[in-house]
């Protein structure tokens, strides 16, 4: 079993980015290449960055990973600001997915306040 197996915030990460491809898969189709794409990198970047971390050697370069999974966070909520604006995106399935993120970056920041108490 690999280190990230074990983690909480990675099986938290796949059911956000299930969320997401659940419903960002439903926007208009002229936005195939572009803003769909770009939220579900960003999306995909949040586990992978916490997956690549895990591997790391030393807590310094794993919490600097998750840090960067924070930031993908922030880039997914900023797309689904603009899929809000544009209409594509109701309140409802909008405040889902934020309390879902907030969730998630709550569950990382105490990740990483953990290990930076070690």
């Amino acid at each position: 079993m690999y280190r990230f197996e074990k983690l909480r915030i990675w099986i938290e990460a796949r059911k956000f980015i299930k969320e997401i491809y659940l419903i960002v898969n439903k926007f208009p189709n002229n936005e195939q290449f572009a803003l769909i794409a770009q939220i579900k990198r960003a999306a995909i970047s949040i586990a992978l960055n916490i997956v690549e971390g895990s591997d790391k050697k030393s807590d310094k370069e794993f919490i600097r990973y998750l840090r960067i999974s924070i930031g993908s966070i922030n880039e997914v909520i900023a797309g689904l600001y603009l899929a809000q604006d544009l209409g594509y995106l109701n309140n409802t399935k909008f405040q889902h997915l934020y309390e879902l993120s907030h969730k998630l970056s709550a569950m990382i920041n105490a990740l990483i306040r953990t290990m930076n108490e070690k």
